[in-house]
């Protein structure tokens, strides 16, 4: 079964950002005095929503004020967002951009055995292309062939238009991909579009229900890190998840269809 491309949610998937995300956030609420200040348990309570401006949007709901504030808040929440992803993108500058574990390797043997490589992100472009070239340097365009942006679909994950546009423009079919994902939004969007889906929880999103994946793993795993004993057993005993793996994920679950097909006709 032909394994033709690989798609990589971005925050907390490819990378973990989410910490300067949420500095982010704080500072762009200090610069317009609101007196908010979102800590980690309250960021990961957040992260169930998809979009910075929806987040934002959904705390201003959340808030115990007068209508009219409400509203006043509910007109400046783009204005406040776009400061954010600006000073975002200054937080990302002075940071060390690291690769999850396990996804340089992962992606490294898919370019070399001609699998394509796509990125699903939920982030806008303008917070995306300067993380990527932060995490692969000058190889970017060789390693990564197409990008999708929450920007460019009408509706954000839990759809699954991002993924459906991200195949579109691969030129691959769901049945010939795999998607990797973090979060309860991400894994609903890539399962709606048809995309078997493997989920590996971020420390932001170890708390979310991602039951709808065709499996969960802690990590990639490494030959210098390898998998827990438990999830090495769910992958046939290797010691990390590698291309041959992720292949026999999808060749059963494209198995399986075709056997619950057969079984309703």
């Amino acid at each position: 079964m032909p394994l033709h491309a690989i798609l990589f949610d971005v925050d907390g998937t490819l990378v973990d950002t989410e910490e300067l995300h949420r500095r982010a956030f704080n500072q762009a609420f200090l610069e317009f005095e609101l007196g908010w200040d979102w800590t980690p348990d309250i960021y990961a309570g957040l992260l169930k929503i998809s979009g910075g401006a929806e987040r934002i949007g959904h705390y201003v709901e959340s808030l115990s004020v007068s209508p009219l504030l409400k509203s006043r808040l509910r007109r400046i929440v783009p204005t406040i967002h776009g400061e954010k992803t600006r000073i975002y993108g200054d937080l990302l500058g002075g940071h060390m951009v690291r690769l999850q574990p396990g996804v340089g390797r992962l992606i490294k043997d898919a370019r070399a055995a001609g699998i394509r490589i796509g990125l699903a992100a939920t982030s806008a472009s303008d917070n995306i292309q300067p993380l990527v070239m932060a995490a692969f340097g000058p190889a970017a365009k060789s390693m990564i062939d197409v990008i999708v942006c929450a920007d460019l679909v009408s509706k954000k994950k839990p759809a699954p238009d991002i993924y459906r546009l991200l195949l579109s423009m691969l030129g691959v079919c769901a049945s010939d991909a795999v998607a990797l994902e973090d979060s309860t939004n991400g894994v609903a969007a890539a399962k709606a579009a048809g995309l078997v889906t493997i989920a590996v929880a971020s420390r932001w999103t170890q708390e979310q229900d991602l039951s709808q994946a065709d499996l969960r793993l802690s990590s990639l795993g490494d030959p210098d890190s390898p998998l827990p004993p438990d999830e090495r057993v769910a992958i046939g005993g290797a010691p990390f998840l590698g291309l041959a793996q992720i292949a026999e994920i999808l060749q059963r679950s494209v198995a399986a269809d075709g056997r619950q097909r057969a079984a309703i006709q």
